[in-house]
């Protein structure tokens, strides 16, 4: 449920969103997404960009681009769908910093900054098509800019101004190799300066951080399901170690977190759709949070109920327990985003 001044709204996902993301499944289930991951952490990107010009077709790049310039958004609720079959699948890339980008540019563009709107003239169009893949650097989310190495454009926000950065430096390693770090170099082309820049950059932080709890939930509910599986074969005293109540505890444990947080996701989604100027950071910061938590919860009891096996890169699961941990702090911390929901709760008028 979202808070609208007064009124309660209750939210569910309609038939089309829940096809939508049955479709994404399929097909995401269909590309042989480990490959594309673990190419993408050695720096070939071939494969992946083979999975984004598939999410392209299905119309996933669109969805946080305004129809003024060939999107169909912004739709927060049907991004949030896409997400969480992303992160169901592992798909690499700037999945979260692309849509905030889109964000950030189609509200500078509204604003009247004339060559922001030139901006978002050339690059929304091929964002939301599918032909680039953009990545953005900005206060929220540390200071440096996710795949640089792979995006076509990189943005940078630093204060009140934004400018097309001309590079990035080398690429720093990560707990998730596949999650390339890189800062954007000084200089490059001006875009916009003032307090619009800010405000712009804070609604498209929302939209970055509310894309990467979607693709927390999705990334913990395949932590969950994998480990569901493995416990029905190994066996242990001559039984499956998933017929052990212990065993049993943990992963309701993990997955009644996870479905914790899947309203919070959606309820931020319609608080998104319904404040697409003020943002909603409380509503995202609350869905942030909660669906990091759990899906690092998922990663813990995936890698303890798998032994040792976990750790090992050869083995696909640890793709999903490194980006667990990696996206538990991506663009707001969990201290971060309950800091901003308690801070929310605090300025609340007394209703009693």
């Amino acid at each position: 449920m979202v808070d609208e001044g007064n009124a309660w709204m209750e939210f569910m996902l309609d038939q089309a969103q829940t096809d939508f993301g049955r479709t994404l499944d399929r097909m995401l289930g269909a590309a042989d997404t480990p490959r594309a991951v673990r190419a993408w952490a050695r720096g070939e990107h071939a494969p992946g960009r083979a999975v984004w010009g598939r999410l392209a077709e299905a119309g996933v790049t669109g969805l946080a681009v305004p129809e003024a310039y060939e999107g169909v958004g912004p739709l927060p609720v049907e991004l949030g769908v896409a997400y969480v079959a992303a992160g169901r699948h592992a798909v690499p890339g700037p999945l979260a910093e692309t849509a905030a980008a889109a964000v950030l540019l189609a509200a500078l563009a509204e604003g009247g900054t004339a060559r922001a709107g030139q901006a978002a003239g050339h690059w929304l169009p091929r964002i939301a098509d599918g032909r680039a893949l953009v990545t953005l650097a900005a206060a929220d989310g540390g200071p440096y800019a996710l795949d640089a190495d792979a995006a076509d454009a990189v943005f940078a926000v630093e204060g009140e101004e934004l400018w097309l950065a001309p590079g990035h430096g080398p690429v720093q390693p990560s707990f998730d190799p596949a999650r390339r770090l890189a800062r954007p170099l000084p200089g490059g082309e001006p875009l916009a300066r003032g307090p619009a820049v800010a405000t712009a950059a804070a609604r498209a932080a929302d939209w970055a951080a509310f894309a990467t709890a979607a693709l927390s939930l999705g990334t913990g509910l395949a932590l969950v399901e994998r480990t569901a599986a493995y416990v029905k074969q190994r066996t242990q005293f001559g039984r499956p170690i998933g017929s052990f109540q212990a065993v049993k505890h943990r992963l309701a444990d993990a997955l009644i977190g996870l479905e914790f947080a899947r309203p919070l996701l959606y309820g931020a989604a319609v608080a998104l759709a319904a404040r697409p100027a003020n943002g909603a950071r409380a509503e995202v910061a609350a869905a942030k949070v909660a669906a990091g938590e759990a899906a690092y919860t998922a990663a813990r009891t995936a890698l303890q109920l798998h032994g040792a096996l976990g750790y090992t890169d050869e083995y696909d699961l640890s793709l999903w327990i490194r980006k667990a941990r990696a996206l538990r702090t991506a663009w707001g911390s969990p201290s971060v985003c309950r800091s901003r929901v308690l801070t929310a709760a605090s300025s609340r008028p007394d209703r009693s």
